[in-house]
This record gives structure tokens, sequence and C-alpha cells, in this order.
């Protein structure tokens, strides 16, 4: 007798997401009790639909399939719109958190993502394309995503300054 084991029917019943979903690290931790020792997972994910959306969430679980899905869950719930010029960032900045300080600074079309793993992981996820990045202080992964997200979420474009100045983004731009 044969069984239909095709789990590619399961996939496609699901509803696809909008948002691109990554795990930036997974952390085994312990509790010693009496009996020996606990262990628990803390999972790191960042997600956003490339296109200027992202967030970040950190999920705790005895299991590490739980611990991203509330991670997940947790990131979508963190969202936030960051502002964008073409395929990278309208100006320099840098974001902190923590011990973490991230440079971003904006790149020519065609240079592509120069970024370490957590912050190409939030990078990619918003939908950047060119960028130049570096981790100046910790490079500890929470703080390092935090200080990413501190940074992108102080970006202004022209328009936003001017406003908030009561000029023209012409007077802006000079």
């Amino acid at each position: 007798m044969a069984y239909n084991n095709n789990r590619d029917n399961r996939r496609s019943e699901e509803p696809q997401s909008e948002f691109t979903e990554k795990v930036v690290s997974l952390n085994r931790v312990s509790k010693t009790v009496k009996g020996g020792r606990i262990f628990k997972f803390a999972a790191l994910c960042v997600v956003g639909d490339g296109k200027g959306r992202v967030g970040f969430g950190l999920g705790k679980a005895g299991e590490v399939s739980e611990a991203i899905r509330k991670g997940i869950d947790d990131a979508k719930k963190n969202i936030v719109t960051i502002t964008l010029s073409e395929n990278t960032i309208p100006h320099e900045v840098i974001g902190e958190f923590g011990a973490g300080r991230v440079l971003l600074k904006p790149a020519a079309p065609g240079t592509g993502v120069i970024a370490g793993g957590a912050v190409r992981a939030v990078v990619e996820a918003a939908g950047i394309k060119d960028i130049r990045t570096k981790c100046l202080r910790s490079n500890n992964p929470h703080n390092v995503v935090a200080a990413t997200m501190a940074g992108l979420c102080s970006l202004r474009d022209a328009e936003q300054v001017a406003v908030y100045r009561g000029k023209t983004a012409k007077e802006i731009k000079g």
C-alpha cells in the first residue's frame, strides 16, 4: 500500500506571507537545578517586506521551532517603516543601542550590501540593495540588530526635513 507523502501540497495550502523571515541568532541557555540542567532556546528574528518595512523580535521557548515562531510573531508586532532613497539610504547615520554602535553609509548603485551577519539580515529584509556598514563597538547580535534598527528609524529625506524646518525641499538640498 503506497502512501502519498507529498509535502509540497501541505505548504501550498498555507497562505504565503508578504514578509521575509530570517533568524539572526539562536542561543541555547541553561539553568542548573537539583536534577541537572534545563535547556531553553532564544531566537532573534527579523522580518521585512523588502519595500522599507522591517521589524525584529526575540522569542524564548523550550524548543527551537517554538522559539523561532515566537520571535517571528514578536518581530511582526514591531514593524516600522524606514525612509529609503532609491535602493539605498538618504544619508549617513550612526545607530546606537546599549554597547552596540553601527555606522550606515549610502552607496552608489551596484555596490551591493556590504554588511556583517546581523546588520545584513536587517538591511536585506528592509529592501536596501546598496549600502556600506560597519559595527563599531559591540558585536553582540541583539545590540547590533537594535542599533541598526535605531539608525534606520532615524533616517530622514529632504522632504521630511523641509517640513520640519518650514522650508521647501529645494532650499534644503541647496
